[in-house]
Order: C-alpha cells, then sequence, then structure tokens
C-alpha cells in the first residue's frame, strides 16, 4: 500500500494544501554555461526571445536544444508547480508540481520558433502523460511555457499539426503537453546545468515517435 501510495503521489498533481513549502531564496547554480559561457541567467543579447520546454528528463533535452543554431543559451530548471524555489529532490517527489523544463534562449533573427518547436515534437512522445518512457512522474510530463501571445499560438498551432500527423501515421496517442504562459522559473543546481556536456556518457531517456511535425524549421 505504502508503494502505491507513493507512485499515486509522483503522478497526480498537488494542491495548494499539499504542495511543499519551499523557501525564498533561490536554490544556488552556475553562473554562466558550461558549453558557450553565456551568462546563465542573463543578461542575453537585446532582441532575444525565449521559451520553456519540458520534454521529460531535462538533461538529454537540454543538450538537444543548446545545439540547435541561433540558440543562445540554455537552462535546465523548474516550472509549472506551486513550490518557490524547489530542490531536485523535492521535485522528484511529486508534490511541488513542477516539470523539468529547459529554457532556451534564443535569436529569432537566426532561428524560427517553428524550428524550436518540430524538434520539440519530435524528440520526444508527447502523448504519455505524466511520464516519458521508463521516466515516470509529474516531473516528466511535456510542457511548453511561453512568453507571449504569438508564442502561445505558434504551439497551439504546432501541437494541432503534430496531432494529425499521429493520427495519419498510426499513432493513436492524444497529445497531453501543457501550454500556457510561463510562470515563474527556478534554476535548477550546478549539476544539472549541461549535465551531458560533463558527462557525455550520462542518461538520456529522450524518446521521439519517429513521426514528422509538418511545420516550418
Amino acid at each position: 500500500m505504502f508503494l502505491i501510495d507513493m507512485f499515486n503521489k509522483k503522478t497526480i498533481m498537488p494542491d495548494a494544501q499539499t504542495a511543499l513549502r519551499g523557501r525564498e531564496d533561490a536554490i544556488a547554480t552556475a553562473a554562466a554555461h558550461f558549453v558557450s559561457g553565456h551568462p546563465l541567467q542573463g543578461p542575453y543579447p537585446e532582441g532575444a526571445e525565449k521559451i520553456l520546454l519540458g520534454m521529460g528528463c531535462f538533461w538529454g533535452a537540454e543538450r538537444l536544444l543548446w545545439n540547435i543554431p541561433g540558440v543562445y543559451v540554455t537552462a535546465a530548471g523548474y516550472s509549472g508547480g506551486l513550490t518557490p524555489n524547489p530542490t531536485y529532490q523535492e521535485t522528484t517527489t511529486g508534490l511541488t508540481g513542477h516539470t523539468e523544463v529547459v529554457l532556451v534562449v534564443y535569436d529569432p533573427k537566426v532561428v524560427a520558433l517553428s524550428r524550436l518547436l518540430k524538434t520539440f515534437f519530435e524528440e520526444h512522445d508527447p502523448t504519455q502523460g505524466m511520464r516519458q518512457g521508463n521516466d515516470i512522474g509529474t516531473t516528466y510530463r511535456s510542457a511548453i511555457y511561453v512568453y507571449d501571445d504569438a508564442q502561445l499560438k505558434a504551439a497551439k498551432d504546432a501541437r494541432d499539426a503534430f496531432q494529425a500527423a499521429l493520427k495519419m501515421s498510426g499513432h493513436t496517442g492524444k497529445i497531453t503537453t501543457e501550454i500556457e504562459m510561463a510562470g515563474p522559473l527556478y534554476f535548477a543546481e550546478d549539476y544539472h546545468q549541461q549535465y551531458l556536456a560533463k558527462n557525455p556518457d550520462g542518461y538520456c531517456g529522450l524518446r521521439g515517435t519517429g513521426v514528422s511535425c509538418p511545420i516550418g524549421g
């Protein structure tokens, strides 16, 4: 019974009464991106835009995204939940409500948002609900958190296009990706930042559906 209760806690979103309290002060993180050397938390170049992408475990997702030309900086973090300034250990209980996300800061003159969204939908399975493969829990749910109405529309249009492509391919799953305006982003601990650059043989659970997302990019 105890094991079942713990599993349920990881796959059911908490509410304000059940969420962990958190803390006022931010968790310490890296100052600079391990690969590019750019400041992790800014300042970012004038004209840069940002988006938060949750594709399951943020280690593999971040590596995928920092390699896209036009991406200025990426950072692993937690968003979409209730607990302020959570630790990694707290998020894994499922009692913070956060999902693992990658902050992507990009130059829209070099890389189109459609390219980022195409990569997002093709490189993980957005139909799995509170999981990605063997990674189970609220922290692994698929999510796109945006910063303006144009991004919101683009994300929803990309979702609908990919849902149609999945259906055409015979994939019966329904996309469960959360698409919402961004709330607070809490940067993950230093050791999570650019983890697979520091540990090239580390875990990467990214697995796509094999279906192409029919949007520009």
